[in-house]
């Protein structure tokens, strides 16, 4: 397993906050949001490996892969401890960096993500990865849209549409699928009780593959966690709905850097 040096932006000043994106995103993902944290926190974004400005060593990727891209950007840049919050494949990988480095974590967050599927869940997942697979990543893309934006949303932005396909078109199929897999097979029921730290789990109510059952059920397993459903949202909630989401990101960070103001950044 070799890291990769993966392409990032930092803004902001206070404690360290890296905030991960998921299948096919970019690091910008999170550009709406970080004007009202940047007065707080550090905030630092990356295009994960394969994805925008990164390099794009060979596939398949693992999660560990994905996990040990983020240990060597926190080295790299020095931060002691992070808080680390993650969307979709983001919100796996954001525990899981707190699963394998516990003494660098004071926080996470699960944005939009899932544990506990059931065998249904995993067949609809798997008949995704198969369909591109079959017939590549484009033609699937229509599914993914109604699955990421609610129908308003899609009519009355439709430049918003283009730039996430763009976005999509853009990732080499073969790290879409790689990294689709990593996010259709993995399972973090089994550990979640491991994440001692501080945890936010939201998604959206109308979220059709990480569904409000999916975490509670993440919530539940988390030691130390909060729950958010944001009512009337889908998958794409930082595009969607970023003044929805930032007020519970902010109030739990802002919680989480009282509670730790005696910690050496």
């Amino acid at each position: 397993m070799v890291a990769v040096d993966c392409a990032y932006e930092i803004e902001g000043r206070g404690p360290a906050l890296y905030l991960v994106h998921g299948i096919g995103s970019r690091k910008i993902t999170w550009n709406a949001l970080i004007p009202e944290l940047k007065d707080h926190f550090t905030c630092v974004t990356m295009d994960l490996r394969g994805h925008g400005d990164s390099p794009v060593p060979p596939t398949p990727y693992a999660l560990d892969d994905l996990l040990a891209d983020i240990e060597a950007l926190r080295a790299r840049l020095g931060h002691e401890k992070i808080h680390i919050m993650g969307h979709s494949l983001g919100g796996m990988i954001a525990p899981g960096y707190a699963r394998n480095y516990p003494d660098r974590v004071l926080s996470v967050g699960l944005l939009s993500t899932a544990a506990g599927r059931t065998e249904e869940d995993k067949a609809k997942l798997q008949a995704v990865g198969d369909a591109m697979e079959d017939k590549g990543v484009v033609p699937v893309l229509g599914t993914m849209v109604e699955r990421w934006y609610t129908d308003g949303f899609v009519k009355a932005r439709p430049d918003a549409i283009a730039a996430r396909l763009k976005q999509v078109e853009d990732t080499p199929a073969d790290v879409f699928k790689s990294v689709f897999w990593i996010y259709a097979t993995t399972e973090m029921g089994p550990w979640l009780h491991q994440i001692k730290c501080p945890a936010l789990v939201l998604t959206g109510e109308f979220d059709g593959g990480c569904t409000p059952r999916h975490n509670i059920f993440m919530a539940a397993e988390l030691p130390n966690s909060e729950l958010v459903i944001l009512d009337d949202l889908k998958h794409s909630i930082m595009i969607e709905g970023p003044e929805r989401v930032v007020p519970h990101l902010r109030d739990f960070l802002m919680r989480q850097r009282h509670a730790c103001s005696g910690v050496i950044m």
